[in-house]
């Protein structure tokens, strides 16, 4: 990607940025009072070269994106506090800022105070993108209580809508502050968490902060674990919090993934979460078109219960049962298999199913490939379809055109 007038792109060009001059060519010509996008990822930035970009995004009062997301391959662990300081402390109070893209960064909890002051000053983040991080369980709690601080408490709307925070092995710690700081937002559409280590009473806390979220759309906790291996009572109650949330809120939800959760002891024991699907009480789930459930210990008194749910999820597209007991023959899938092809949708048995499907998504996206490059063309933060090149970039066009030119052998 090239840079524009208004938006900076300098994604996977794999620099290693040390000063200010080593920045200066990449935002020269572009105004930042007008920058409305900045893409770093896949290049690693220095201390020096963070403080530049840095100054460059302090008159940046329009800015919309700020993409940090894998910038500090091969950087030490002294350097990365004060380069992410430097990045986002000009960000702190820019009221137009809607998203902040910080994964892949390995910033462990050693890096924390200094990510805390943005999370906890900038109350207009939309988006916050904080995936493969680090945080460990105090780390991702103090994240957490930052962006709980961030709520408003005048009873005014929060403008949180999307947090992304997997693979940072957050634990029941970190999952239990990030239930406080759902329920202090409500506003949230998309939370996605997985692969977090997050056991009982994290997930169970989880679901009951995120009651709160009644708009909520998109929710992914794949790989964390809702029941305790000694199958008590005690160790099934992040899974009835679960199927009493499903049974009360979210009447938006459309996606929905508990993989690799262990909802079951599997020898028959159907998990509330399953139950509240077929309430007859319950009104949500209506707008549901995707269930993801592998892996589970699901066995045929669970696939009973969903062969009576799916007829009343009218919307429901996708249900993913792959890695559960005997489900390649089993009359109830057999049924939910027919209902949802009836209208449109496809039951995943095993990852033939899913590779027929992906397969069958590339051809259809091959098919509309130029639509989808028009429609792109004209959001942001794609850039324009004409733009102005660079001294370098012309010269490395004129080499490329050379050296295809050029035939050994």
């Amino acid at each position: 990607m090239a840079t524009s007038k208004t938006i900076l792109d300098i994604r996977g060009k794999q620099l290693k940025l040390e000063t200010a001059a080593d920045v200066a060519p990449f935002i020269a010509g572009v105004d930042p009072t007008k920058l409305t996008a900045i893409h770093l990822g896949g290049n690693s930035i220095g201390v020096e070269a963070a403080k530049e970009f840095g100054r460059f995004l302090e008159t940046s009062d329009v800015l919309q994106l700020a993409d940090f997301g894998d910038i500090f391959t091969g950087r030490t662990i002294e350097e990365i506090p004060a380069a992410i300081q430097a990045l986002l402390d000009p960000l702190s109070l820019k009221t137009s800022l809607r998203e902040i893209n910080l994964n892949d960064n390995a910033f462990g909890e050693r890096v924390v105070p200094f990510l805390t002051p943005f999370l906890e000053t900038n109350h207009s983040i939309r988006v916050l993108r904080l995936n493969n991080n680090g945080l460990g369980p105090a780390g991702g709690k103090k994240i957490a209580e930052a962006v709980c601080k961030s709520a408003p408490t005048d009873g005014s709307r929060s403008n949180l809508e999307v947090v992304i925070c997997g693979r940072n092995r957050l634990e029941d710690p970190g999952a239990t502050a990030f239930a406080k700081a759902f329920e202090a937002h409500k506003t949230l559409t998309e939370v996605q968490m997985p692969q977090n280590g997050i056991r009982m009473d994290g997930a169970e806390a989880l679901a009951q902060g995120l009651v709160a979220c009644s708009e909520l759309q998109i929710v992914n906790f794949q790989d964390n674990a809702f029941i305790d291996v000694e199958m008590d009572e005690e160790g099934r109650k992040a899974v009835r919090a679960w199927g009493e949330a499903i049974k009360t809120s979210w009447p938006e939800l459309r996606f929905l993934d508990l993989s690799d959760c262990m909802l079951s002891n599997g020898e028959g024991e159907v998990p509330p979460l399953l139950e509240a699907l077929n309430d007859p009480n319950s009104k949500n789930l209506q707008n549901l078109r995707e269930l993801r459930l592998q892996n589970n210990n699901l066995d045929a008194k669970s696939y009973e219960v969903l062969a009576q749910a799916v007829t009343k999820l009218t919307k429901l597209k996708l249900l993913d049962l792959q890695d559960n007991d005997d489900v390649e023959d089993n009359e109830h899938l057999d049924d939910i298999a027919e209902h949802l092809k009836a209208h449109g949708g496809k039951l995943f048995r095993t990852e033939e199913d899913e590779e027929e499907e992906e397969a069958d998504e590339e051809g259809e996206e091959k098919v509309e490939e130029p639509l989808v490059e028009a429609e792109e063309e004209e959001e942001l933060p794609a850039p324009p379809a004409k733009e102005e090149k660079s001294a370098f970039e012309m010269v490395a066009d004129t080499l490329a055109n050379l050296m295809g030119k050029v035939h050994v052998g």
